[in-house]
Formats: C-alpha cells, sequence, structure tokens
C-alpha cells in the first residue's frame, strides 16, 4: 500500500515539476509600459537578455531601455531621421524610466526619436538594427539622458 501511494506521489510531482519548468516556454505575454506604469525593474539593463522567446522574463519584448532623468515621456519609432517619415509606432516610458512592448513591429530600419516628460527631445541618427537599446546604450554607447 505504501508503495503504491509513494509511486502516485513521485508520478504526481513529475507532471508539476514538467509543468512548471515549462510554464513560461512558448509563451509571450502581452507586456507594454505606460507612463502610470511602475511594474518595470532592472534599470539599465538588458531587457532583451530575458525577455525573448525561451528567455526567464515574462513576455518577448520587441524594443525594450531605459530613458535616464525623465519619468514619463515616449519613444517614437520613425521610418525616417529626425522625427520624419512615417511614425510606425510609440511607446510611453514608465515611472522608472524604462519603455518595452511585445506588440510586434519590424523595429530594424526605424529611427528612435525620445521625447522626455517636459518635451526635451533625442534622436537617434541611424537606424535601429534591433530594438534591444540597452544592449548598446550604457556600454558602448552613451545611455538615453535628459
Amino acid at each position: 500500500m505504501k508503495t503504491k501511494a509513494t509511486f502516485i506521489l513521485s508520478i504526481i510531482a513529475a507532471g508539476l515539476i514538467i509543468i512548471s519548468s515549462c510554464e513560461k516556454e512558448g509563451e509571450n505575454e502581452t507586456k507594454i509600459s505606460t507612463a502610470t506604469s511602475d511594474d518595470s525593474h532592472n534599470n539599465g539593463q538588458d531587457c532583451m537578455s530575458c525577455h525573448k522567446q525561451g528567455g526567464d522574463g515574462e513576455g518577448w519584448f520587441t524594443a525594450a531601455g531605459s530613458v535616464y532623468n525623465t519619468t514619463g515621456g515616449s519613444v517614437y519609432f520613425y521610418s525616417g531621421i529626425n522625427g520624419t517619415g512615417e511614425l510606425k509606432k510609440e511607446v510611453e516610458i514608465d515611472k522608472k524610466g524604462n519603455f518595452y512592448t511585445t506588440e510586434n513591429f519590424e523595429v530594424s530600419g526605424l529611427y528612435p526619436q525620445v521625447i522626455s516628460s517636459n518635451g526635451d527631445t533625442l534622436y537617434m541618427s541611424q537606424s535601429l538594427t534591433g530594438g534591444s537599446c540597452n544592449s548598446c546604450h550604457g556600454s558602448s554607447q552613451a545611455k538615453i539622458t535628459f
């Protein structure tokens, strides 16, 4: 009797381990920063090192990064340099200075414009090759700072 109960508990435990270890794999939760949210974390770190398919983060970010010395504002992704061309996406900066989105759009070839909560504006003069902004800004490039 004890052996049968132990066997059943072992099967249940194994099932729970399999279910919990696969919980995030293959899952892409919708995560989009807003000016009123403060759910983000790890300011300045490469968000997309975790928030990617197969990563530990909830949601697979298309674009993400950090902006310093502002809370609020937005990051705009244009088809032309210096805020010209077609606006492809706007992503709000949250209360902790982070921005992120899981919305599907083609980031490569776009030009970001950042407008702080007080209206200051920064432009990136080169087109993007990806949306992982903190993989360069804060390491090989200057932080995005107002």
